[in-house]
């Protein structure tokens, strides 16, 4: 591309070669300072409104987002925490779909190339998924159904780990087949969970409250009081709770309940309808918010 940039104008005269050279220089500049993540996994919290979408990208550059949130404002997100000359996702991740979980990858998937897409398995869903279903196949990106177990090798050390649906979700309400996931980079870990309800969240209790230990959470539901039980935030004792939430929503969220239960075990609560874009960077020993 540089090589045809520089063809190009050279045909221009010799201010025109001048000019396309401090161009190329300041692309390639860009590239490498982007390139030197040292160690360095990231993780960014979006500002889409009423929803969630969560970017993550590892210590050698492998970009996933979990969860498209509503309409359009995804691809306003993007541009900021991806560079204007990257075009390609790695993984994207549904964690239901309800359309506060989605609807922005059906404008991604118009200019951005995906890798792999990976879903539930809800078969009762609405049409607007039914339309980014079909993108999904009009692409050819092969479709993976989340189970408990599953490991996604996102590199550097950094993985992602499927808590749940741990079975064929298939026929249940789409909230209660959220997948639960566990990002974990060294000895840091983080838990993103959808609109996972609290008898999920008890469950996973049950099952091996140990694995649940975690640095950060994002608060399952957007703050509602149907999740993020008492028990569950004592398992998971994190540092931080994100609430994903638009400002000023009808839904009241984030509920006074969840919130004293947070403020209870004394976890620093950040929300993106008060803070905006909210970014952790990871070197494999503990989380660091960035201003």
């Amino acid at each position: 591309m540089l090589r045809k940039i520089l063809l190009h104008l050279k045909t221009h005269g010799k201010w025109y070669i001048l000019l396309g050279l401090s161009i190329c220089s300041v692309i390639l500049w860009s590239v490498v300072i982007r390139e030197q993540r040292n160690g360095v996994l990231t993780v960014a919290f979006l500002d889409i409104g009423q929803g969630n979408a969560t970017f993550i990208e590892s210590p050698t550059g492998t970009q996933v987002i979990v969860d498209g949130g509503p309409n359009k404002n995804l691809m306003r997100e993007i541009s900021s925490v991806v560079p204007w000359y990257d075009r390609h996702i790695d993984m994207l991740i549904v964690s239901h779909p309800d359309k506060d979980h989605y609807e922005g990858f059906i404008s991604l998937l118009d200019k951005y190339s995906v890798d792999v897409f990976m879903e539930p398995g809800i078969s009762a869903i609405s049409g607007e998924y039914n339309f980014l279903k079909q993108k999904i196949i009009s692409n050819k990106i092969p479709v993976v159904l989340a189970r408990r177990g599953e490991m996604i090798d996102i590199g550097g050390g950094a993985y992602i780990e499927i808590l749940f649906p741990d079975r064929d979700v298939s026929g249940l309400e789409t909230n209660n087949a959220s997948i639960v996931s566990r990002l974990v980079y060294g000895d840091t870990s983080l838990i993103i969970q959808g609109d996972s309800p609290q008898t999920i969240e008890n469950y996973l209790v049950a099952l091996d409250k140990d694995i649940l230990d975690s640095d950060v959470i994002e608060v399952g539901h957007h703050g509602s009081k149907t999740s993020s039980s008492e028990i569950y935030i004592e398992a998971v004792s994190p540092q931080y709770a994100i609430i994903s939430v638009g400002k000023d929503n009808t839904y009241g969220h984030p509920n006074k309940e969840t919130l004293d239960i947070l403020n209870k075990n004394k976890v620093k609560i950040l929300r993106t309808d008060e803070l905006g874009r909210i970014t952790f960077e990871s070197n494999g020993k503990e989380f660091v918010l960035k201003k």
